[in-house]
């Protein structure tokens, strides 16, 4: 195929590189002046991958769109919404469009797909691609599981048929919101098990795993999705690379503030947490972890006496529900 990739952070980077090993056209498009793309223009690389020659690099967003059968989105969650508003006067919305990202709009709550449809796109045309994996470790060659979901069920079978590999087995998703809430909220859980870690008390993880898959699971079912997604590849399935791997950025922020350290990568699971709130005070679901989260992150709370103070909900509740 002829796919154009939006984005040349580290993600949008790995998929321009995994798709032109796969023997697909690819151009890459980045914001003109972009520390990101300049690095790439200049030298084909950045810490994280080594781009092939074949790969078209532009700043010019018009050609990117134009020239492609699939637009593929890896930015910033926040941004989405911006990017969106300027593809759609270049044509976009004629074309399917794969976000790449997980996330939820801070102030709104929308996740990813809706925030698109809020800009006019329609509905058989989004898909996403989520699910566990690190760069570093599939360019050494080391395979994972990820899922392609969407509105339009054509849609998601003839991606994931195109797009498998030796390195990537992609699963069919069949629920939008199950599988885009499990994914951003992940990210979440991410920070809540680096600040476990840098606490000294990462045998708490365990419970976490439990717990959080469970909170996020009554949340999608609130939202009119199916719980079990929660424990499927978009969310309990990406704990592994997010909960324990060294290179999970969200990991990483909650390590260093529990520690006193300055992390200065981009964490997503900082404004999931405040989506996340929201979305459970809209639909009424109780999410302790998830608000133990959003008080340290915006309240200032001490994150070792907020996760001990999980511990102190009363015992006829289920441990940390």
């Amino acid at each position: 195929m002829n796919i154009s990739v939006l984005g040349c952070g580290r993600w949008g980077s790995f998929i321009s590189w995994y798709l032109a090993t796969g023997h697909h056209t690819v151009t890459e498009w980045g914001r003109p002046g972009s520390r990101a793309l300049n690095e790439l223009q200049a030298t084909r690389q950045n810490e994280y991958v080594h781009l092939p020659e074949s790969i078209c690099l532009t700043d010019d967003p018009e050609a990117a769109i134009r020239t492609a059968e699939v637009i593929m989105i890896s930015i910033k969650s926040q941004g989405l919404r911006e990017l969106a508003t300027q593809m759609a006067t270049l044509g976009a919305r004629e074309k399917p469009i794969v976000l790449c990202m997980k996330g939820l709009e801070e102030e709104s709550g929308l996740r990813l797909s809706e925030i698109m449809l809020d800009c006019g796109y329609k509905k058989e045309r989004l898909a996403v691609w989520v699910g566990p994996g690190h760069i570093q470790e599939f360019t050494a060659g080391k395979p994972n599981c990820m899922l392609i979901d969407g509105y339009n069920r054509d849609l998601v079978c003839h991606l994931v048929d195109r797009l498998k590999s030796n390195l990537i087995r992609f699963y069919y998703g069949d629920d939008i919101i199950g599988s885009e809430i499990g994914a951003a909220a992940k990210n979440v859980m991410g920070i809540v098990a680096g600040v476990l870690d840098g606490s000294g008390l990462s045998s708490l993880k365990g419970p976490l795993m439990a717990r959080g898959a469970r909170e996020v699971a009554r949340l999608i079912a609130a939202m009119g999705g199916n719980e079990l997604s929660a424990y499927g590849l978009c969310h309990l399935g990406d704990y592994e690379t997010t909960l324990f791997s060294p290179y999970s950025n969200n990991r990483r922020f909650g390590e260093a503030l529990a520690k006193g350290e300055r992390f200065d990568k981009l964490a997503e699971g900082v404004y999931t947490a405040r989506a996340m709130k929201l979305l459970g005070e809209r639909y009424g679901v109780d999410l302790p972890i998830t608000n133990a989260a959003y008080r340290v992150l915006y309240e200032a709370g001490d994150p070792l006496q907020e996760l001990s103070g999980l511990f102190e909900r009363k015992t006829v509740q289920e441990f940390w529900r």
